[in-house]
């Protein structure tokens, strides 16, 4: 029965795949020119040896930015707009975009409890699957603790079990529901949970309720014992100077790495065209049903400081209008937004996690500012997109997070 219910909801209605109606066109060349320079100086500050971006605003037009190598060997392969990349935790939104599907077909709630599909982890209990990806279960996470170890050690395979009891081991940041902390174990516990539901691994889920709709043919999961991916943006990160500070003199390679690190929550690889197709559907919600799409976004506050216009859904956060999720992983610094009124969306990815998920996230907002003045095309007209930060702060806030920046940009292509 589960399994007529997972086929039966795939298909049908409107292509999800096509959130907005893109025009065949770049940008104005002075837009194009900023975004480009955001884009090299991004790679410099962060101490990566390239990367690329992009941007779509409807009513404008878009662009494919690259700059630099894939990695900084001798005759590394120049960055296109078709290189792979790690989605770091942009790989949440699939997980939590597969159990809003599945909430839809009727095959969980969303209110849950995990320990209903759960029964074999201590210290679960009262945790529903949408605190699992609102962030709001109160487990600790892993990566904090691992994150040097899975730098100096990338080819290691961990096991879900062992990553879930290290956020269980981290102690409760909260009781379930009462407080906002990220957490990778509580987003893999929730792909446990889901497999147990529907007998069913996550890449089989995600291809019938996102990457098959969405036509995302080049993302995956790759098994965690698989580590050297060909065509994939490379990844690096300062090694750890005695006082516990980066030592830009040395960095770890860890290009060849296992996604086991990440999994569920952190693990897949991506492109360009499928980072946009994912960030769109899911700012929009255009894979769900009108009920499960307002839960998703009724956001909660990411911490008592934070300002009134930062919130957290089912799986992604909201800065203002955009919606998305910027991540780091060893070696990756990924962020990809999506504004679901104008349709103004932006992707960017690094290939060096010293300067951290911040980072990028402000790579992410600056490339928004530019963007969002870009020119009307013919017969089109330029949308309000109110962004709560100007292009100067998000350059500032850059300059401030870069730890380990290279004297001068790699040259662009």
């Amino acid at each position: 029965m589960v399994s007529l219910v997972l086929t039966a909801c795939t298909g049908g209605g409107p292509d999800p795949a096509r959130s907005f109606d893109e025009l065949d066109r770049a940008l104005p060349d002075s837009t194009v020119e900023q975004l480009q320079g955001v884009l090299e100086e991004a790679v410099r500050q962060s101490g990566s040896s390239g990367g690329l971006a992009g941007v779509w605003a409807p009513w404008s037009g878009t662009w494919e930015g690259v700059t630099g190598t894939t990695g900084f060997e001798d005759h590394a392969p120049k960055v296109t707009p078709q290189t792979k990349f790690r989605l770091t935790t942009g790989t949440t939104e699939i997980t939590c975009t597969v159990l809003l599907r599945l909430a839809d077909a009727g095959v969980v709630g969303l209110d849950d409890h995990v320990s209903s599909y759960v029964d074999d982890t201590p210290g679960i209990d009262g945790i529903t699957l949408r605190q699992l990806c609102q962030q709001t279960s109160g487990l600790g996470d892993f990566y904090p603790t691992l994150r040097g170890h899975f730098a100096a050690n990338p080819q290691r395979v961990w096991s879900e079990t062992e990553l879930i009891s290290g956020g269980l081991a981290a102690g409760r940041q909260s009781a379930p529901g009462e407080g906002w902390a990220p957490s990778q174990a509580g987003v893999m516990l929730l792909a446990q949970a889901l497999r147990n539901a529907t007998g069913r691994d996550w890449n089989s889920l995600a291809d019938d309720y996102v990457f098959g709709p969405l036509g995302m043919d080049d993302t995956a999961l790759p098994a965690p014992s698989e580590v050297d991916h060909h065509g994939v943006l490379g990844g690096y990160v300062a090694k750890p100077g005695a006082d516990g500070a980066p030592d830009c003199t040395a960095r770890f390679d860890d290009s060849k790495q296992s996604s086991s690190m990440g999994g569920a929550a952190a693990g897949a690889i991506t492109t360009l065209a499928d980072a946009q197709a994912l960030s769109e559907a899911f700012a929009t919600g255009a894979l769900l049903g009108e009920q499960t799409s307002r839960e998703q976004w009724t956001l909660v506050p990411m911490s008592g400081d934070a300002p009134a216009w930062q919130g957290y859904g089912v799986g992604g956060a909201q800065y203002g209008p955009m919606r998305g999720t910027a991540g780091e992983g060893a070696g990756a610094l990924t962020a990809a937004f999506t504004d679901p009124k104008s349709g103004l969306t932006v992707v960017v990815a690094l290939n060096d996690s010293t300067a951290g998920a911040d980072f990028v996230r402000e790579t992410a907002f600056a490339l928004a500012s530019i963007a969002s003045k870009a020119t009307a095309a013919p017969e089109h007209e330029r949308p309000m997109v109110e962004l709560p930060w100007s292009l100067d702060q998000s350059v500032a806030k850059m300059a401030e997070l870069a730890k380990c920046p290279i004297a001068e940009a790699p040259p662009a292509e």
